[in-house]
């Protein structure tokens, strides 16, 4: 064999060990039982203790010397294990066990304090938490931006100077949107009791209808909606309230587009490098476009009403119109992941903001919910209530995801420019939405940029599927500005 074929048959192992790491991730997430926390935390530094010292084997630096790629995909498995390679050697191996460890433990004392809206019970593993990912990136960075190293984990390419000037110029547009909106009426908030089971068959349709292969999928509930493993293993996660079916169905769309994107990547690229989503911006604009451009849109609305009339019975909207103003109603509202499409970026930069300075050390941990609350009002002119719709509502923190928040806006980003080249390309898609039916779109985001997985890095995989325009906030401002003035 040769060393490029030795190098991705060691490869393929470490992915798959990856792929194990993942299902006791969404394990734990789902239907671990409540006692097992301290095992599961010494089951994952222990694994994570195997990964680490194949990702670092010398034998890895030594293959990549002697390899020679046989084609482009050849070229991109070897940049994207060279990246790796690179990064994981920076890592002391006690440090990505340490974290590991603690990062297990971490979301379960989050998940217990933000039941208990108790801040003060989650600050002092916080402290750990920040103090250990300031040493990884420290180590990463080499000398450089300690954030810069971070977000590298979910945006290759980008940097903190790079996305503030995006954010600086989405902040202000989105902010005037928002005034001019709400200041208008606003539809009633609904007022029925939605059956969780309903919910949950009906959502299970959604993810049908959007293309999610549940024979290689499964959807279970979770505190926080998520999507975990790729290839032949995609599985998702919702919640349901019996007052807001909205964040039932539509966390399961959002998800769906995650799981997608990664049951759509080409069977080639199984357990390799290419085989996963190129980056969580990029991932975004999966999930986003799914759940906004096309599960928000005015004909796919009016297919929904129906749909929950049959499932419900009068649930007390008169129409389609205005189900469709419903659905896309702007208020005040805590809780990122239910937020509007105006307003969700305005969360995001809030988050992206602090975690910089916490990283930095401008920002001390025991400060940090004083100042997510001082923020929050001077954001959205009210009052965070309690920790639970506030500092402590997001799990990101908990586990270590520090860098990952900033790609929630890029992906929208990315959303915007691929929702314009798509339906350049495809002129009747509303008639096809209007019936509940978005293959075309499903099919047209897969060829475009699904199936080719890590082949190009992330600005170049949205240019490619947009016909070659590099991506822009403009055309996500646009996108809502057009739809949000309608109101």
């Amino acid at each position: 064999m040769s060393a490029y074929d030795d190098l991705m048959a060691f490869q393929k192992e470490t992915e798959a060990l990856g792929q194990v790491m993942g299902r006791l991730g969404w394990d734990q997430e789902t239907m671990m039982p409540r006692g097992a926390a301290p095992q599961r935390a010494e089951e994952m530094a222990a694994l994570e203790g195997v990964l680490h010292a194949r990702r670092t084997d010398p034998r890895i630096g030594d293959w990549l010397s002697e390899a020679h790629a046989p084609d482009e995909v050849g070229k991109a498995q070897l940049r994207l294990i060279t990246r790796s390679y690179e990064r994981a050697s920076k890592v002391p191996a006690d440090l990505a066990q340490r974290l590991a460890k603690l990062t297990s433990a971490s979301q379960g004392i989050w998940a217990e304090a933000r039941a208990d809206e108790d801040v003060a019970a989650f600050l002092p593993t916080l402290k750990e938490v920040v103090a250990l990912k300031r040493e990884e990136g420290a180590a990463l960075a080499a000398g450089g931006d300690v954030y810069d190293a971070m977000l590298q984990d979910y945006e290759p390419g980008a940097s903190a100077e790079s996305l503030s000037a995006m954010f600086a110029a989405l902040r202000p547009r989105l902010t005037t949107l928002r005034d001019e909106v709400m200041a208008s009426e606003q539809p009633a908030d609904l007022d029925f009791d939605f059956d969780e089971g309903k919910q949950m068959k009906l959502t299970r349709k959604l993810a049908k209808a959007f293309g999610y292969d549940m024979s290689h999928g499964r959807v279970d509930k979770a505190v926080h909606p998520f999507s975990s493993g790729s290839g032949q293993d995609v599985r998702i996660t919702t919640r349901t309230s019996p007052r807001d079916p909205f964040n039932c169905l539509y966390s399961t769309v959002h998800e769906v587009g995650h799981a997608c994107y990664e049951q759509g990547i080409s069977k080639e690229y199984l357990l390799t490098p290419l085989g996963n989503g190129v980056s969580m911006g990029v991932h975004e604009s999966q999930s986003r476009i799914y759940e906004n451009q096309l599960g928000r849109s005015k004909p796919f609305c009016g297919w929904l009403y129906g749909q929950m009339r049959d499932t419900f019975g009068d649930f007390g909207v008169a129409d389609e119109d205005a189900f469709y103003r419903t659905v896309n109603k702007l208020r005040q509202g805590f809780i990122r992941t239910e937020a509007d499409e105006v307003q969700y970026n305005l969360h995001v930069l809030l988050r992206f903001d602090l975690e910089r300075a916490l990283i930095s050390g401008d920002l001390a941990v025991d400060d940090l919910e004083a100042a997510w609350n001082d923020r929050f009002a001077s954001d959205f002119d009210f009052e965070v209530d309690k920790p639970s719709n506030g500092v402590l509502q997001d799990v990101h923190w908990s586990v270590g995801l520090f860098g990952y928040f900033a790609t929630y806006s890029l992906g929208n980003v990315y959303a915007g420019c691929l929702n314009e080249a798509m339906r350049a390309d495809l002129p009747n898609l509303d008639e096809a939405l209007a019936q509940g039916d978005p293959t075309s779109a499903t099919e047209w985001l897969n060829e475009a940029l699904q199936r080719h997985g890590g082949l190009r890095e992330p600005r170049a995989t949205i240019a490619h599927a947009c016909s070659g325009v590099d991506p822009s906030e403009e055309r996500l401002l646009m996108y809502l500005e057009d739809k949000f003035s309608k109101f």
